[in-house]
């Protein structure tokens, strides 16, 4: 009777028998982890020295125009831009009310209507930050600018503060940061640090 243990005549002479290990040098035989240094066989794990290969890095996600996927919006947003934050949205808001007594009323009208033009505000202007229009992927234009503040805000306050408080957890709650009026005009705000929209 063979022993089990000796190389087998069949495996070759540097085929390692049934129950050992390879050494070096060696390939493992089916079944048989590799040792140090060795390449794992055909249905085997890595050994010592081996470990597994990291996932390749993860990209970000382009859409046409060059315009990058935002992963928390499902929006796709110009390289450099990113969903405007709540606090920086809110505190747009707070400033619009000092821009108007600073600019005697009139002022900031003449201002806002320059501003729509740049799918911008004078709040959001001074803040870097643009209206954004999420179907058409682009920045709003001036007749989406005028719905979003006159027919948008006409919406936001006709219930007095029972709507504006819709519009406020519409805002806060929303993935894609919209109150009630971005809903209207079907945009959202977006930041941009750098101007690269200009």
């Amino acid at each position: 009777m063979s022993d089990p243990f000796q190389p087998n005549p069949q495996n070759g002479p540097d085929q390692p028998g049934y129950g050992q290990q390879p050494g070096y040098g060696q390939q493992p035989g089916y079944g048989q982890q590799p040792g140090y240094g060795q390449q794992p066989g055909y249905g085997q794990q890595p050994g010592y020295g081996y470990p597994a290969a990291p996932p390749p890095p993860q990209g970000p996600v382009l859409g046409a125009g060059g315009l990058v996927l935002d992963q928390e919006s499902g929006l796709y947003l110009p390289p450099g831009t990113q969903l405007a934050g709540v606090g920086r949205r809110i505190g747009a808001y707070f400033l619009s009310f000092l821009l108007v007594i600073v600019t005697l009323v009139i002022g900031y009208v003449i201002w806002g209507l320059i501003a729509w033009g740049k799918g911008t505000t004078p709040a959001l202007q001074v803040l870097k930050m643009k209206v954004w229009h999420v179907e058409q992927n682009k920045v709003a234009g001036f007749g989406r600018m005028a719905l979003r503040e006159i027919v948008g805000r006409i919406a936001d306050g006709i219930v007095g503060a029972i709507t504006s408080l819709i519009s406020f957890v519409l805002f806060v709650s929303s993935g894609k940061r919209q109150a009630l009026h971005d809903l209207v005009a079907g945009t959202t705000v977006i930041h941009d640090p750098n101007n690269v929209l200009g």
